[in-house]
């Protein structure tokens, strides 16, 4: 009586067994790192390691390890300050062909990690994680809105039949429009008036011409930056969603900047890379003519850039459409090359103009542009980062730009084309990325990267860790006092279910915040009350005068039904708060839900394993319960 086949010790030995194998991680903590991983043209290799080393041991800054995997290479270090030393001197003495961004590693010993045991992530409340200042370059917006307009401007002359000498964008942000006729100037303005609502106007004469000024009001300006703020904070969360970053923190400070802290990032490397970059596309016509010519000279209204290779090409000024206008990327193969491709598709009114650009221009060339602003910090003539006034490095900031590619135009294009001449799979596979989670209406560039602690405190923190242990040691005692050899049998059985909770936390990668940690203390309330069920009824089952052992087995017997139903209304309360729920009520809903299967199997399983192997099979005279 009341024993269990040996199979079902075996399943409670391995189950338990397994959950202490993949908690166990979750005690060694972490290293402060800094990773360096490699840019388009560039690759983290053993030499790179080696080199890292040299570069560190010439400074004198010492390390406790290093890694070299797939996603690049990691140094550890013992204290966060020589880890910021280290990357600001690793990337001056790297350069740009190298991405070098901070990092938190696991401690866990290679062992562990061998079977795949890694600890659980934190969320920025509990341990803080990587923190990106970024700011938002306000002059592109103004540029935009100005080549916007002169669009505008242009599309609404011809409509309307103005014949006009010129229309060119100033320094100012103002674009002025030229012509021959004050009476054609006339006409310009009152169109103007009528359809651009948000465009203030002046006249000026320049000799024989007629200069009509138009420039965007100041509210018109600011609903654009704050447009562009709002856009960028929505791309770059769309970008973090992609990385697959839990309860990350986005969101405006100021007028144009942006806060993006990031939990439990494993490679801050990739995901610096990605928010930095500004994978904005333009698209723009070759200058046919200029480029035939062969002459040293731009013609004006058009521009010189560089291939990949380095040869030169010579595009006009104006931009056919940009990245705001692409709604779906996807990474592929090119079917007669297989070469990598990204295909794009357009909005309507992206495909509108491709279609009659392209079906304008066949024959001629039509080049993608790739743009994007890189931050550094400003070195003095000894090759030192200087300071601001509040002793923080001084950036500057440059813009790249880069012809992808210039095919030929060979038949008229419509909703839907593809960017060819890419390097490499993983190259078509982050443009794609970048380019599916939108386009930033204005670049931006990190001023500020750092570690964070944790928002709630360290202090805040360890009070808290320390009332929960001493609340948990409280039940123990009691449950020892009240309920004797069962009370400790159920304090076993709470801490086997701590330890399957935190391995099945730890298994699926979760990110823990506070919510979690009430959903974990909810948990293991639920799992005192479920051994409290069978001792009472254990008891009962005495008071009528059974047996012990026919107690013992009446006790766990009757006492699931009711911990049964009282889980499984509990689950269904979970999973309508895990549908509904954002954020942290979803986290709090995952570790209820989980902590409910595992108060099921110990409760009920592991508990009642260990009472049939203190009690079961012997004659029993009284019970300790």
């Amino acid at each position: 009586m009341n024993k269990y086949p040996l199979w079902k010790y075996l399943i409670v030995l391995i189950v338990v067994a397994l959950g202490a194998l993949y908690a166990i991680p979750n005690l060694f903590g972490e290293d402060p790192a800094i990773q360096i991983s490699a840019t388009r043209a560039t690759k983290v290799d053993a030499g790179t390691l080696a080199r890292v080393e040299q570069i560190l041991g010439q400074a004198k800054l010492e390390f406790t390890g290093t890694v070299l995997d797939e996603t690049g290479a990691k140094v550890r270090f013992a204290d966060t300050e020589t880890q910021i030393r280290a990357r600001d001197l690793v990337q001056q003495e790297l350069g740009d062909g190298y991405t070098v961004a901070l990092n938190l590693l696991p401690a866990t010993p290679g062992l562990l990690r061998a079977i795949g045991a890694e600890p659980m992530y934190l969320g920025l409340d509990l341990r803080g994680g990587v923190h990106f200042l970024m700011q938002v370059d306000s002059r592109a917006v103004l540029r935009k809105a100005s080549e916007s307009t002169a669009d505008d401007l242009r599309r609404m002359f011809r409509e309307s039949r103005i014949r006009y000498a010129a229309v060119n964008r100033l320094e100012s942000g103002a674009v002025e429009a030229v012509f021959r006729e004050a009476a054609e100037r006339e006409r310009a303005r009152e169109l103007v008036r009528k359809d651009l609502r948000d465009v203030e106007v002046a006249e000026s004469e320049r000799g024989s011409e007629y200069v009509l000024i138009a420039r965007l009001s100041e509210t018109a300006l600011a609903e654009k930056r704050r447009f562009a703020l709002e856009q960028n904070m929505t791309a770059l969360r769309n970008r973090v969603n992609e990385l697959g970053v839990a309860e990350p923190v986005i969101q405006q400070q100021g007028a144009d900047r942006i806060v993006v802290q990031l939990p439990g990032v494993q490679d801050t490397a990739k995901a610096k890379e990605i928010l930095g970059r500004t994978a904005t596309l333009e698209i723009m016509l070759v200058d046919e003519e200029a480029m035939s010519s062969g002459a040293s000279t731009v013609p004006p209204g058009s521009k010189l850039y560089r291939m990949r290779d380095g040869r030169p090409i010579v595009l006009k000024n104006r931009v056919i459409y940009s990245g705001d206008n692409i709604v779906d990327s996807a990474p592929g193969f090119d079917s007669q090359t297989s070469r990598p491709i990204v295909s794009i598709t357009l909005d309507a009114r992206g495909a509108s103009i491709n279609q009659r650009v392209t079906g304008e221009n066949v024959g001629r060339r039509m080049a993608v542009v790739y743009i994007e602003i890189k931050s550094e910090p400003r070195l003095d003539e000894q090759g030192r980062p200087v300071l601001d006034e509040e002793g923080r490095p001084v950036r500057v900031s440059r813009r790249v730009e880069e012809v992808i590619t210039a095919p030929v135009i060979r038949q008229q294009l419509g909703k839907r084309f593809q960017i060819e001449g890419l390097d490499s799979t993983q190259e078509a596979n982050e443009l794609s990325l970048l380019l599916r989670a939108g386009a930033l209406a204005a670049p931006v560039e990190i001023i500020e990267e750092r570690t964070v602690g944790p928002s709630l405190g360290q202090e805040n923190i360890d009070q808290g860790v320390k009332a929960t242990l001493l609340g948990f040691a409280t039940v123990v005692i009691f449950m020892v006092i009240y309920y004797k050899v069962f009370g400790l049998i159920a304090d076993l059985a709470l801490l086997v279910n701590l330890v399957l909770l935190v391995a099945v936390l730890s298994m699926f990668q979760a990110t823990l915040t506070l919510p979690g940690i009430a959903g974990i203390l909810l948990t293991l309330g639920m799992a005192v009350d479920a051994n409290v069920l069978i001792n009472e009824r254990i008891r009962e089952e005495l008071r009528n005068g059974n047996t012990p052992q026919a107690s013992i087995h009446a006790g766990y017997e009757k006492a699931f039904s009711a911990i049964l139903d009282g889980n499984v209304t509990t689950l269904i309360a979970a999973m309508m708060l895990f549908n509904f729920g954002t954020g942290p009520i979803k986290g709090f809903a995952v570790t209820l839900s989980i902590g409910i299967l595992t108060t099921m199997f110990t409760a009920v399983m592991c508990a009642r394993a260990m009472t049939n192997l203190t009690f079961g099979g012997r004659k029993l005279k009284t019970v300790p319960v």
